[in-house]
């Protein structure tokens, strides 16, 4: 007996869809030149010609879940080629910023972060919270002192603020700005809180992928097996450090170099923030550390590749002019770009001794590391999560 399939068109959905940068997903008149095109389409079923399918006619059921919209790194070739203008990678990002949508909880913040009307309040909110920190810091730092002392004891109070007076020499700390604890209790909840989002995230989504997977005759494992999925995550691990998959690509080949500044520029400081971490909280050296220290050489490399990556990225989107970028593109290219330059900028004015000027800086660089880890699961920098995730699944499936 033929299976049937009841098409549940949801006209929301495809309005959605054209607000998120796939407004040309109606020129598609299925010729399947974007799966012939498509360099790492898998071989059986490949994309992105079925997704094209079902984003025209709105089956939100069939896309959501489907792994293979991650498996797409928008190279652009299949959009290239398109004879209709149809933008098939275009609409395929489009698709993938409803899932991020569609997963995320509260899901009120993930169509706040898409909606540019809301980025005065994803802004100001952080902005607000971090001057009336700096106030008391600036202000009432020694009575915090003494406050955090008696709660925490001289350990780990005396973190609160420091003297840096070193042989009459005043050094310029951004610890006499915001204090280092003030640091702590907004970013350490914050990057929780974006842990958590993607936990429940990836839950429901490992399970609809595995669902959709058996529905269209992707894999025939039944049950799914959480240490062959984390195995195999370990397996595509070095696919992604590699970017092998980009350099498959060929219309916009030169954007595996910058996306691996970025990647790498972040690794970086990932593994600076867990060093001195470790050194204020056990060593009880709080910094600033000299610049002929390993861990400040890694800081300025990676917040130098961080800048350039991010502006060469910024500079491919405003040359291609084909490529349709939309907001949620902007959004986070702006957050990851002013991130790395204010923080770099902060640095040299604090080796310049432009005291205030280092502390402004410090304070627009504070707001950019806010907006990255609240909005981290609901922005388009989502996929490296998602699309690692769905790599995974692809290699614990045996889709080539």
């Amino acid at each position: 007996m033929t299976e049937k399939y009841l098409a549940q068109p949801d006209l929301g959905f495809i309005a959605q869809l054209k607000g998120l940068g796939g407004e040309t997903l109606k020129k598609c008149y299925q010729c399947a030149t974007c799966s012939v095109a498509c360099p790492i389409a898998p071989e059986d079923s490949p994309f992105p010609r079925k997704e094209m399918i079902a984003a025209s006619w709105g089956l939100k059921d069939k896309l959501i879940g489907n792994g293979d919209i991650w498996l797409c790194h928008q190279c652009g070739d299949c959009t290239d080629l398109c004879p209709r203008g149809a933008a098939p990678g275009d609409v395929l990002s489009a698709v993938r910023s409803a899932a991020i949508i569609e997963y995320a909880t509260p899901k009120a913040l993930a169509l706040a972060v898409n909606d540019p009307k809301k980025l005065p309040y994803l802004i100001g909110i952080p902005a607000i919270w971090i001057a009336i920190l700096a106030f008391i810091t600036m202000n009432f730092g020694d009575t915090m002192t003494k406050i955090f002392n008696v709660i925490f004891g001289d350990v780990l109070g005396g973190r609160l603020h420091w003297s840096h007076a070193h042989e009459g020499e005043h050094i310029i700390s951004h610890a006499d700005f915001f204090s280092t604890w003030f640091v702590d209790l907004t970013m350490i909840p914050t990057a929780t809180f974006a842990v958590i989002v993607f936990l429940l995230a990836l839950k429901r989504f490992i399970v609809d992928i595995h669902a959709n997977a058996i529905l269209e005759g992707k894999t025939d494992k039944t049950n799914l097996d959480y240490k062959e999925l984390f195995q195999a995550l370990i397996r595509v691990i070095p696919t992604v450090l590699k970017h092998d998959k980009f350099n498959e690509c060929e219309a916009n080949k030169d954007r595996a170099t910058p996306h691996m500044m970025v990647l790498y520029g972040f690794i970086g400081l990932f593994i600076v923030t867990a060093v001195c971490g470790t050194m204020l909280y056990l060593g009880g050296y709080p910094g600033p550390y000299p610049q002929l220290n390993p861990i400040k050489w890694l800081a300025n490399i990676a917040g130098v590749s961080l800048v350039i990556g991010s502006g060469l990225m910024i500079k491919n989107r405003l040359d291609n002019k084909d490529q349709l970028t939309a907001y949620k593109d902007w959004f986070i290219l702006g957050v990851v770009f002013v991130l790395g330059l204010s923080g770099m900028l902060t640095e040299m004015a604090r080796l310049a001794h432009l005291e205030y000027i280092s502390y402004a800086l410090y304070y627009v660089h504070l707001i950019a590391i806010v907006n990255l880890f609240a909005f981290l699961p609901f922005s388009k920098m989502a996929h490296l999560v998602y699309r690692l995730t769905a790599m995974a699944y692809a290699e614990y499936g045996n889709r080539k």
